[in-house]
């Protein structure tokens, strides 16, 4: 017996679809803030070691 295997129906295709794109609204806000806290602290962490270069600039004269 020859038996093909099941097909998805349209309307679980869909469905999954669907969710994806709910869950990706739900993600996509939360990544960019994420993204922009990692490139804040970046920011914080170059200003502290200009200030630590500076520093040993100037005590070495």
């Amino acid at each position: 017996m020859n038996r093909r295997p099941k097909e998805f129906t349209l309307a679980e295709v869909l469905l999954v679809v669907a969710i994806i794109g709910i869950l990706a609204t739900i993600a996509l806000p939360q990544l960019t803030e994420i993204t922009k806290r990692g490139e804040d602290k970046a920011a914080l962490s170059d200003v502290r070691n200009l200030r630590l270069m500076a520093s040993a600039a100037v005590q070495s004269r």
